[in-house]
């Protein structure tokens, strides 16, 4: 049986006109060239080279097999190309699950990136927060997906991506004047979004645990569903707030006007994570999605990180 190796140490060998050359440049020993050359011939029933001085000279036979095994390869070359081009241009539905205020740190930016890398895929971003979006991967409704920690399940492929700070923003600028303590959140007018899902939301319990910790209890004003809504809140001066760092710094000038802003005392960070089932095979376009929003979310943790820094 001839085989493509076969063809290939022949052909080398046509071309260098030795063994010892074609081992060089194909990478192997000189012995396993010399040897696949044999092999050829006895599968062919001809020999294909014969000595002169210390180099070879192809046969008639070999000259006459030459454009054919040259085809040969070619001809696989081609077809794992093209293979390669249908691997590549990936297509198919991924849905990937995202907390509500996530989007402001990948949203619009992240399908942008998708749609002009892979234009046969199709995305869908669901969740609204993180503990629904947990839910959601434990039932197989999602394959990946970026939310807040820790996550409460030692089934789930964990990787950090990012850290944000969580700050208190008002209208009035000597109440952010200073770091806001436990008390002062506790005397505080305030407005918190994540309404439907406060009894699991990962900022409330930190906030939860900040005032009572100090002797405090929670107490809000108004409560909303969406950040932005607390911030327009905050914005007329009818309550304070608390929101992330990372999300004033993407809203940029689409923040409301008159908002200012401060760290806590001590300062509060919540960390994001992408997960998913480790026992999943994701797709080939699930992989491309995750490793957009690994560059994403790790460009931006560089960016809050330095923001951070230069805060204290």
């Amino acid at each position: 049986m001839v085989t493509l190796h076969q063809l290939r140490c022949f052909l080398a060998t046509v071309e260098h006109g030795s063994f010892t050359a074609a081992a060089a440049d194909l990478g192997y020993a000189q012995p396993s060239i010399s040897e696949q050359v044999r092999l050829l011939e006895q599968a062919l029933g001809a020999p294909l080279f014969r000595r002169a001085g210390r180099g070879l000279v192809p046969t008639e036979e070999a000259l006459t097999l030459q454009p054919y095994a040259a085809a040969a390869l070619a001809t696989v070359d081609e077809g794992a190309r093209a293979v390669s081009s249908v691997r590549d241009v990936l297509t198919g539905t991924v849905r990937f699950g995202i907390f509500s205020t996530s989007r402001f740190y990948l949203g619009a930016d992240l399908v942008a990136d998708v749609l002009g890398r892979h234009p046969g895929v199709r995305v869908e971003f669901a969740g609204r927060n993180s503990a629904e979006v947990l839910e959601h991967l434990r039932k197989g409704r999602l394959e990946a997906a970026v939310i807040a920690l820790p996550v409460d399940d030692a089934e789930m492929a964990v990787t950090k991506v990012m850290r944000d700070e969580l700050v208190y923003v008002s209208a009035d600028p000597e109440r952010v004047a200073r770091r806001v303590t436990a008390a002062d959140l506790a005397s505080a007018q305030l407005v918190l979004s994540e309404l439907s899902w406060r009894d699991v939301d990962s900022t409330r319990h930190m906030l939860v645990r900040l005032l009572q910790a100090a002797g405090h209890t929670l107490r809000t004003r108004v409560e909303v569903e969406d950040t932005e809504t607390a911030l327009d809140i905050a914005a007329r001066g009818l309550a304070d707030t608390v929101t992330w760092r990372g999300v004033l710094h993407k809203l940029g000038d689409r923040a409301p006007a008159g908002l200012h802003w401060t760290s806590l005392r001590p300062r509060l960070y919540e960390e994001f994570a992408l997960v998913h089932r480790p026992d999943a095979q994701l797709s080939a376009a699930t992989r491309a999605v995750v490793e957009i929003a690994l560059e994403r979310t790790r460009a931006l943790d560089a960016v809050l990180r330095e923001l951070i820094r230069t805060s204290r």
